[in-house]
């Protein structure tokens, strides 16, 4: 009786290390082709994105890695329930905001393979379920700029057929698996495919906020402090957020020799683009909480808490935000996600209050 479970530990631990010490693949699919075996290409992932090197709200971090450090280890959980052992994430923001590096990060953080699909080289439904059944179990998932996909009119692939693909039958062939999906903007994307169950967590990436930019120009330019910090705090206080991470972060790398250079820089193209009226604040890339998600917590039923991860908001957001949870309480009362902030917007929430 004793050794039964001695032996299930030490086979456990055995899995552990050989999974952490395994080399990471990247698998890309190939169009169809009769003469050919196997539709997946594979290359060394050699991407050097982690969640260390990740420029983003570190609560926010710090709560998706808790949420897929908890995945890990809910296999007897899920299986009591029922439930495919499974998670899967929405990332989304204007290009430029990380999301690409983030599905890197999380792929390095769980040692998983990475099975890139590109929708395009797909001919159907059936080849898109004979895909995902020649994927390996403890991997990770990936169909980038979904959003562009559920809004072409023309597609082999229909959208019954990726939604079964999310959570159909064919999903339960193969455990411990992660799925992410990247859009630039949820918004116009029916709900039905972003429900609990197909889509579990939705992660925000916003454009460049202060907080952001001071971690870029340490990182980039080994700066902490400089006096034209404040002058790039007002811009973006008032001005609004008008760059990305990657813009602000190429204009440091090709300035980083002079970081006095490097930040005037950044300041003429953040004022430039304010100036000329391009800001593509929260109501033009997603960047707030959308619909009628209701701020009260909730857990989903693999007990593991869902919902919206988000980076940043604003005074006016959280008042129409409030509006938004009026209507919702007194209208449908089915489970919706939670909104999990980051510290920053939480002060900024109960001062709105």
């Amino acid at each position: 009786m004793i050794l039964r479970p001695y032996l299930q530990h030490i086979l456990s631990v055995a899995d552990q290390v050989e999974q952490k010490s395994k080399e990471i693949k990247l698998f890309m699919n190939l169009e169809k082709n009769p003469y050919e075996n196997g539709r997946w290409r594979s290359v060394p992932f050699t991407h050097p994105a982690t969640m260390d090197t990740m420029i983003m709200d570190g609560d926010l971090k710090n709560k998706v890695k808790a949420d897929l450090e908890l995945f890990l280890k809910s296999k007897q959980y899920y299986h009591r329930l029922g439930h495919v052992w499974k998670r899967s994430y929405l990332l989304y923001g204007a290009s430029g905001t990380g999301k690409s590096s983030f599905i890197a990060a999380m792929a390095r953080f769980l040692n998983f393979d990475v099975y890139d699909i590109n929708i395009s080289k797909v001919s159907g439904d059936s080849d898109l379920k004979m895909l995902l059944l020649q994927t390996t179990s403890r991997s990770m998932i990936v169909i980038e700029d979904f959003d562009r996909f559920l809004t072409e009119k023309s597609r082999d692939v229909s959208l019954s057929g990726v939604l079964n693909f999310m959570d159909g039958i064919v999903s339960c062939c193969g455990e411990e698996r992660v799925m992410v999906f990247t859009m630039n903007c949820k918004d116009q994307i029916d709900q039905a495919v972003l429900r609990p169950g197909r889509v579990d967590v939705h992660i925000q990436f916003p454009l460049c906020n202060f907080s952001a930019f001071k971690s870029l120009a340490n990182n980039y330019l080994g700066v902490k402090e400089h006096k034209l910090f404040s002058q790039v705090e007002e811009i973006l206080q008032y001005g609004g957020s008008s760059l990305s991470p990657a813009e602000i972060g190429e204009i440091m790398i090709s300035n980083r020799n002079s970081p006095t250079r490097a930040l005037k820089s950044v300041i003429s193209a953040l004022q430039s683009q304010t100036n000329s009226g391009d800001l593509r604040g929260p109501s033009k890339v997603g960047q707030r909480m959308t619909g009628s998600r209701s701020a009260r917590s909730s857990r989903d039923e693999t007990g593991e808490t869902g919902g919206v991860f988000s980076q940043e908001s604003s005074v006016h957001a959280v008042r129409e935000f409030k509006t938004l949870y009026g209507l919702w309480r007194m209208g449908s009362r089915r489970k919706e996600s939670m909104d999990l902030s980051s510290s920053a917007e939480k002060e900024e929430s109960q001062q709105a209050a």
